[in-house]
């Protein structure tokens, strides 16, 4: 494919870039901190996509690029990559994780119980118009549980596993650096499973939803129930130099199971991802129980997933046809003329005499 220079020099490029900026005006740590505070979960949606947790740094990629989701990504991903990579973690468990919100569909009584945790599920959903007419709305003060919920609640799957429901995954003794990085690494096929949960987690949201919803309505093998949906925070704990372990703080994590019969047991599907998004890891997860055995070129194959839900990679691509095509498209046109050329010659030869 061939491309040529944009014309109108460096001055038209320069002004059309303080055209982008002025529509934002200003961006002052005043408006960074009310879009941090104002919109949680769009932050949380944009750490994850980036695979970089910082709500300071993606509130001011939302800031600097208006909204605009692709962008801030990929400001957030660029930023990344100037960053030293100072230690890996210690593993995180499903007991360890400080768990907000935990439900199953597969089960009333799990063990642990049902914890509703913040949600919007059994809401009505009404504009709050009054607030354009001058009012403040406030939301109800939260009141404090007569038997709060355990912190560290355990896993459905393992105690599916104990009672012969599914088969206990093997454990992944990889630790520190031997993990392999899609980050450092080539995504290739089949994937590592490591690149694709990382790849999932990264994902882009909407295309996420779009593949996990098809499969969801009969374009894929499986039409999962949610085992296990978690929004917790996850201790980031690390080893000092010196060798003593010690906790560099929380993050916020979303994770989802999936199940689907299979012969006389259950199969799995698991997604997770940074920040809070339910939605996500549920369509992620369902796209992860449905790779196994998918034909080629359906929306649950790995290989068709995992690439078209690669936010920044994908845009990029639909972006990039802005570019100036001159040279192919007058290709393409000096083509069709000469076929048509060809075309009125023959018609117009006389018919050969018998």
């Amino acid at each position: 494919m061939a491309y040529v220079a944009t014309r109108g020099g460096e001055r038209a490029i320069e002004q059309s870039q303080r055209l982008f900026k002025a529509e934002m005006g200003e961006i002052t740590p005043e408006r960074v901190a009310e879009i941090r505070a104002a919109m949680p979960y769009l932050i949380d949606r944009v750490m994850g996509e980036a695979s970089l947790y910082d709500e300071d740094l993606a509130a001011l990629a939302l800031a600097q690029t208006g909204g605009e989701l692709y962008e801030a990504v990929l400001l957030l991903r660029a930023w990344r990559t100037t960053q030293p990579r100072i230690a890996v973690a210690e593993p995180v468990t499903q007991e360890g994780l400080f768990t907000h919100r935990r439900i199953s569909a597969t089960f009333k009584d799990i063990p642990g119980g049902q914890v509703l945790g913040p949600t919007m599920d059994y809401a009505h959903r009404i504009l709050a118009t009054e607030v354009l007419d001058g009012e403040v709305h406030r939301p109800d003060p939260v009141e404090p549980a007569a038997r709060p919920s355990p912190a560290r609640q355990p896993s459905v799957a393992e105690w599916q596993a104990e009672n012969g429901l599914l088969t206990a995954a093997v454990p992944d003794t990889t630790v520190g650096n031997d993990i392999p990085d899609v980050t450092r690494e080539p995504l290739l096929f089949p994937a590592k499973r490591a690149h694709t949960l990382q790849s999932l987690a990264r994902a882009e949201t909407g295309g996420v939803l779009a593949l996990g919803y098809a499969a969801q309505r009969g374009y894929g093998q499986a039409h999962p129930t949610v085992n296990e949906l978690r929004l917790a925070e996850a201790e980031i704990v690390v080893t000092h130099p010196r060798g003593t372990q010690f906790s560099a703080g929380r993050v916020k994590v979303s994770q989802a199971e999936v199940v689907d019969k299979k012969g006389d047991g259950l199969r799995l599907g698991f997604a997770a991802t940074l920040g809070w998004n339910e939605v996500k890891v549920i369509a992620a997860a369902t796209l992860d129980l449905n790779a196994e055995g998918a034909p080629k070129g359906a929306p649950t194959e790995e290989e068709f997933f995992l690439y078209h839900t690669e936010g920044v990679e994908s845009s990029g691509f639909c972006i990039h046809f802005k570019l100036p095509h001159y040279v192919t498209f007058q290709s393409s046109l000096d083509a069709m003329r000469d076929a048509k050329a060809q075309k009125a010659a023959t018609e117009k030869s006389p018919e050969p005499a018998e």
